[in-house]
């Protein structure tokens, strides 16, 4: 299995020298050359197996240059019920991402039992155990450069915080995540972690990431390396509860494997959504996949309309589900890179108009693709919306959910299909997002053991201008050559 670039410009390189990295050295995102793929009678085979074998089994499919027994270890090492048991489902911790039922044809699937209590745990306790790994067989070390618009920070400071050869140097966009939030990433005192508050939105730190990424001297001199979803060890990782919950929901629904399963995520920056979409180009029977998102609602344009404007800070707005906050989607270019036929020059063109400050309209036949073979369809949401279906989840279910998973319960609403289960992935646990759960339910969230008086900690951060240059050098006083 090697990887290519989406812009076409780098030769096939290796899982771990790809690993470590973020964007391409031509822009791009590394990519597989083809999907692997799993026919009906394999996916069979696949239904009953625990987590960790069924992430062997689909991780393995991408990675031939770590030893088979070495990858095992390190998927094994990661995903267990003692990670991912936040006291919420204990008895269901070893299936590590359960599904909750809604009703007879619509679940939820848990992707929030990791330590930060967001689904980006998922992949990113295995990232840092792939991490630690590799760095220590190449015998170098890596200065971790990332953004996060709420969840994407933690889960990697927790993830990365005393592993040998790491430091993480994360931007975060000043003011604009919950208490909570803030203070999961604030209150780490180890030494490899440094924050970074950034005067802006998230568009801002996500921009500034990729400036410092396409300073390739720089990059090479100070050991640069990413984790945010252009990472495309997290693509892969992510990949695995898509299987999961499709085998969940067929078994809970008593389907057969073969039948379609339709999959609504909140998605900002697409990552989440991009592994559903690979998990469907290899062969697992995924109907439609519905993207949800906020008021930044780029994404909802691009699937209505086939048009992809990003928008400035002046038109990106602060809302009740921070993490999609976001009007520059990088994994977005992942999808229209096989939309378009896997077609790199075409694919470049297009994303250089967006990195000129414009955009780019689907031709026709490509939106009508998008939509009748890929089943791609997107509905947006407003904080009323939130907080409407906060409550009627509650009323009617008995279950809470955090303000982005609100999201995504509206867009499954609106595109469901009756007759074909559709499943809800979730964000994070309400716990995170308290002032918008008091506003619907007029009770604080449930709160895991151990977490109480999280934001009373006391928080180390560095504010900086967004600016990429004071960054530059802020990371250059810090890296040890």
């Amino acid at each position: 299995m090697k990887y290519i670039s989406t812009r076409g410009g780098v030769a096939a390189q290796q899982f771990s020298d790809i690993l470590l990295g973020g964007l391409m050295a031509d822009g791009g995102l590394s990519i597989p050359e083809s999907y692997p793929q799993f026919a009906t009678a394999e996916l069979a085979q696949l239904a009953t197996l625990n987590y960790r074998d069924l992430a062997f089994a689909v991780i393995s499919r991408f990675v031939d240059d770590i030893p088979a027994a070495d990858l095992k270890a390190l998927i094994d090492k990661t995903y267990t019920a003692a990670v991912y048991c936040n006291g919420r489902n204990a008895s269901d911790a070893d299936q590590i991402t359960p599904v909750i039922k809604l009703d007879d044809t619509l679940y939820v699937q848990e992707l929030s039992n990791g330590p930060t209590l967001a689904f980006k745990d998922m992949a990113m306790q295995l990232l840092g155990n792939l991490f630690e790994y590799v760095l220590a067989a190449k015998g170098e070390q890596v200065n971790i450069l990332g953004a996060t618009s709420g969840d994407t920070g933690s889960a990697a400071e927790y993830a990365m915080r005393g592993k040998k050869g790491v430091n993480v140097f994360m931007l975060s966009p000043f003011g604009k995540m919950s208490p909570f939030q803030r203070a999961q990433m604030f209150s780490l005192q180890d030494e490899n972690i440094y924050n970074l508050s950034v005067h802006g939105f998230f568009d801002a730190c996500q921009d500034i990431v990729k400036d410092v990424n396409k300073d390739a001297a720089y990059k090479a001199k100070y050991k640069i390396g990413a984790v945010n979803s252009i990472n495309w060890g997290r693509i892969v990782a992510q990949v695995v509860y898509y299987f999961k919950g499709y085998f969940a929901t067929i078994a809970a629904t008593g389907r057969a494997v073969g039948d379609s399963v339709d999959f609504c995520v909140p998605s900002g920056n697409f990552g989440n959504i991009c592994a559903g979409h690979i998990a469907r180009q290899m062969g697992l029977p995924i109907g439609q996949l519905i993207v949800a998102t906020n008021e930044n609602d780029v994404l909802d344009e691009f699937f209505k309309t086939g048009g992809y404007h990003p928008r400035g800070l002046d038109r990106t707005y602060e809302t009740t589900s921070p993490s999609m906050d976001i009007t520059k989607a990088s994994n977005l270019e992942r999808f229209v890179f096989d939309l378009v036929g896997r077609d790199a020059s075409k694919l470049a063109a297009m994303w250089q108009a967006v990195e000129s400050g414009g955009g780019f309209d689907l031709p026709a036949e490509d939106f009508a693709r998008m939509r009748d073979v890929y089943g791609f369809k997107s509905e947006a949401s407003t904080h009323a919306d939130r907080v409407a279906h906060i409550r009627e989840v509650f009323a009617q279910f008995g279950v809470q959910i955090d303000p982005h998973t609100a999201d995504g319960y509206k867009a499954a609403k609106a595109h469901r299909n009756p007759a074909v289960p559709m499943v809800i992935m979730e964000t994070a646990l309400p716990a995170k997002f308290e002032t918008t759960m008091l506003e619907a339910l007029n009770q604080p969230p449930a709160r895991p053991a151990g977490l109480a008086g999280l934001e009373d900690l006391p928080q180390r951060f560095d504010a900086i201008a967004a600016d990429a240059e004071q960054v530059k050098a802020y990371l250059a006083e810090r890296i040890k050559l």
